[in-house]
């Protein structure tokens, strides 16, 4: 049985591997920029929205091209963090192949 133990000692790896990445992707920072710069967002690699800054001006616009814009930023900004995210996740899980598994 001593290939159970193996198995389960490269879990266990593979569990703090993944517990250490999310602490990184909760202090990585992604910068988003929409509407030529009238909107800003800041997500971290975890997803969590972190801030949101409108110019001025463009508060002055047409309702509905500040609604699509803001669609279009958030978007955009949750998706490059699923990528980034989905990215490392690759990473790290793929030096662990579990026989069987994949």
């Amino acid at each position: 049985m001593a290939g159970v133990g193996k198995l389960l000692k490269q879990a266990q790896k593979m569990q703090r591997s993944i517990e250490s990445l999310q602490t990184q992707m909760e202090a990585k920072e992604i910068d988003v920029t929409s509407g030529g710069g009238a909107v800003k967002i800041k997500i971290n690699g975890a997803g969590k929205f972190l801030s949101l800054v409108l110019d001025a001006e463009f508060l002055k616009e047409d309702p509905k091209l500040i609604s699509d814009t803001l669609l279009v930023a958030i978007q955009d900004a949750a998706k490059q963090a699923k990528d980034f995210n989905d990215a490392e996740m690759q990473k790290v899980t793929s030096a662990f192949q579990m026989p069987g598994m994949m």
